[in-house]
């Protein structure tokens, strides 16, 4: 009896199993050719489904039978399929874009908030981005994310994001899978993102998953368009002080797509005519960056997928002089020029490939460099009335990082309640944290400086999204690394989790924990303004950086299509790493390691984001309440700190609302409590005997505490309007945009002064932008 019970056992789960079949595929944009990230593939019938991953691959298995799956994607009209499935099919879909008055589609299902359960991650679309108000003509897509909550920028302006308590080294920040260690132009004004050439925008800040590793505080994933494989388009700008220019099309139609994208400013043209030029000689100074975005992707056959990607931009500051003279059969001429420049160069080479219906395979070989370098050189020569004189002096300070990288990663989709990623990586890091060289030729002196550390990076992960019954849903997962350096092994084993709980249809609470690790730091001079960061590794003095961080959520969908979540989190970090008092990048001839101390930081609050991302009318309102704190053993008197952007309250609102097809509104409004500063609380004046200067005298400063006073509150509103008009050719839009709408005079900086009348030292703010209107034109071909 017991062998008949267990034969009938096999031929149930046999026959189950023959039963089941599978749907999988590739989902397309139907114009454009160009594969959609996050597509919801929905079974009305189970009530079960599947999301296009990053490559549009989907993988969604059923019992098979009548089946109704609904291919839904934010901006497009739905596409159904339905079908008797008997068997294993591959069902490549191709999406229809929606026009803007039909972004709210009846039937339409999106993969709802309330469902997934990744906790802190934003997927902003990018029409929202490119509507939001921009400065000086310019859309940046850091400054969008930067208005998120938990998200704070560093000062007026800047484009660089502390997150969640983090320092700027602390994100990371991927351009079509390739970290990019500087994202910043015209001194963190802009971001190097040319919004005309992405697809895709995530940023997540909690609640990692176990295949992103190497940063403590967030992940930002950006994905460049692979190009039209249907038609040439080109789209553009001629903004105040730069344009661009975007051309694709296909090389072949349907198998091989290019995508070309280019920015320059001209701020050095526009100056020209204000540079003073003096009789006998010329001056000249100029200030400009670009950037150019290229990729090619290929289509061997259903299975296999090519695509070849280069970034690189640059920016350029100089200041130039020429003198001469020929008088009393003297002849005299001198020439000098100072600059300084920082840029990124990205490559990347990638294979997908489809091994069979469930999984799918990326494989990719990367090289990233960062560069940045100061110099001054001086050339100085007199020659008559029996006197020769040459002088020469040239000093360069340079600094970088190089990676050279391989990865694989595969996504394994078994069935409906499992989906597996796993993977590995390798980097070499070659690290040139300062390197500074000088000569003089009337001395013949020459001096170096500065160490070259290489480095070996790894990691390997695995992680697995479970759906466990209808109302509870787990992503857990491991990710180990390994870095070494100078003879030191570290390695970390990092393990993370998030959890889901539907409580009805509309909503759910969600709980995650991560832990996360960082081999490389950013010796950071705040203060300057500049891009002299340096990039460093952990070394056998100083390790790496480690956090973890714990969250707990509620999310809800809303009539209306709108999106409510509230998040509160803790976050615990060990190894950060900060300048000694009087310690910079200029201490020439010191070790980096011997101008650092290694403390820890503590973050917590509650985040909360009411977002709508379809309809004529879109935007978010976000809010967060927050603490964020560092205590290093030999500042501050080992005493606890408030961290420069620990921002107590934070509160952005924008919208962006389609008056009619051709007039688009948007407006952001932005609130902060202001900046932590150092303001002495003494001043002296100090005496000293140099032995080759004589008597000096300066002037000594003395702190009770680190970052003991707060600047004024911020707050910004912007406006802007888009006139679209359909021509011929294409389309046109006027932009016309107004930063600071209210001339709200936000404090940039501070300083202690003299009033001019009274001779009082006071506390003096500067302000770096009053109301600032700007206008550009853009098309599309």
């Amino acid at each position: 009896m017991s062998k008949i019970f267990t034969l009938l056992l096999i031929l149930f789960a046999t026959a189950s199993f023959a039963q089941k079949v599978t749907l999988n595929g590739i989902v397309k944009d139907k114009e454009t050719g160009e594969n959609l990230i996050g597509v919801n593939v929905f079974d009305k019938t189970t009530q079960k489904g599947a999301v296009s991953n990053n490559y549009g691959f989907y993988s969604y298995t059923s019992q098979g039978g009548e089946v109704e799956i609904l291919f839904s994607y934010v901006g497009y009209d739905p596409f159904i399929f339905k079908q008797n499935l008997t068997e294993d099919i591959t069902l490549h879909v191709e999406l229809t874009p929606a026009h803007l008055s039909e972004f709210v589609v009846e039937g339409s299902r999106e993969e709802l908030i309330q469902e997934n359960t990744q906790m802190g991650s934003i997927n902003v679309p990018l029409r929202q981005i490119k509507e939001m108000p921009a400065l000086f003509g310019e859309v940046d897509v850091l400054k969008v994310l930067q208005l998120l909550p938990g998200v704070q920028s560093g000062t007026e302006g800047a484009s660089g994001m502390y997150v969640r308590g983090g320092g700027p080294d602390q994100n990371l920040i991927l351009l079509d899978g390739v970290p990019v260690y500087n994202a910043t132009h015209l001194f963190g004004f802009f971001s190097v993102f040319n919004a005309d050439a992405l697809n895709n925008v995530e940023l997540i800040k909690g609640g990692f998953p176990a295949r992103y590793g190497g940063r403590l505080s967030s992940v930002i994933d950006i994905n460049m368009k692979e190009g039209n494989m249907k038609e040439f388009h080109g789209a553009g700008s001629i903004g105040l002080i730069a344009s661009k220019l975007t051309l694709e099309g296909p090389i072949v139609k349907d198998k091989t797509s290019f995508l070309l994208s280019a920015r320059r400013t001209y701020i050095d043209l526009l100056a020209r005519p204000f540079i003073r030029r003096e009789s006998g000689g010329q001056e000249s100074a100029g200030y400009y960056f670009y950037d150019l975005n290229a990729k090619v992707n290929h289509i061997f056959d259903d299975k296999n997928r090519l695509y070849l990607s280069v970034y690189g931009g640059d920016d350029v500051g100089y200041t130039r002089s020429d003198y001469s003279s020929n008088s009393n059969n003297e002849r005299m001429r001198s020439t000098s020029e100072t600059g300084l420049g920082w840029g990124n160069l990205i490559t990347a080479i990638r294979w997908n490939h489809i091994f069979n219906k469930k999984l799918f395979a990326n494989f990719s070989g990367t090289y990233t460099k960062y560069h940045f370098r100061i110099f001054d050189e001086y050339d100085y020569s007199r020659v008559g009335n029996g006197v020769e004189e040459d002088r020469f002096y040239q000093a360069d300070y340079r600094s970088g990082i190089r990676d050279y990288a391989l990865k694989a990663d595969f996504d394994y989709i078994p069935n409906t309640n499992h989906y597996v990623r796993f993977g590995a990586n390798h980097i070499f890091h070659r690290f040139t944290p300062g390197v500074f060289t000088a000569t003089e030729r009337a001395e013949w002196f020459d001096m170096e400086g500065g160490d070259i550390y290489d480095s070996q990076e790894y990691a390997v992960y695995v992680e697995d999204d479970i759906q466990l019954g209808r109302r509870v849903k787990l992503n857990a997962g491991l990710h180990y690394s390994g870095f070494m350096v100078d003879g030191e092994h570290y390695n970390s084993l990092q393990p993370r989790i998030a959890s889901r709980y539907l409580i009805d249809e509309s909503s759910s609470v969600k709980a995650s924990f991560a832990t996360m690790t960082q081999f490389i730091h950013l010796l950071s001079n705040a203060g300057l303004g500049l891009p002299t960061d340096l990039w460093v590794p952990a070394t056998s003095n100083i390790g790496p950086q480690h956090s973890w961080q714990t969250s707990l959520g509620y999310y809800k969908s809303l009539p209306g299509g709108f999106e409510l979540s509230t998040e509160a989190y803790y976050k615990e970090m060990e190894g950060l790493i900060e300048y000694k008092d009087g310690a910079s990048f200029l201490n020439m001839g010191e070790n980096w390691e011997d101008k650092v101390e290694v403390g820890r930081g503590r973050s917590y609050g509650v985040e909360m984001l009411l977002q709508k991302k379809v309809g004529k009318t879109t935007g978010w309102i976000g809010y967060t309440l927050s603490k964020t704190e560092r205590q290093f053993e030999n500042l501050n008197r080992n005493q606890w700190f408030p961290f420069r952007y620990d921002r107590r309250h934070d509160l952005s609102l924008t919208v962006s609302h389609h008056l009619t097809p051709k007039i688009h509104l948007s407006g952001t409004w932005v609130y902060g409590t202001g900046n932590a500063i150092s303001i002495p609380t003494e001043i002296y004046q100090s005496y000293e005997k140099h032995q080759f200067y004589g008597p000096m005298f300066g002037q000594v400063e003395h702190y009770d505490e680190r970052n003991n006073f707060r600047m004024r509150d911020y707050h910004r509103l912007d406006l802007g309007i888009n006139f679209i008009k359909q021509k011929r050719w294409g389309e046109r839009v006027w932009n016309i945009s107004i930063y600071n709408a209210y001339n709200r005079m936000n404090p940039f900086y501070m300083d202690i002064t003299r009033n001019r009348q009274t001779q009082q030292k006071v506390l003096a703010q500067y302000t770096l932008f009053p109301v600032m209107p700007s206008f550009s034109y853009g098309f599309k071909f």
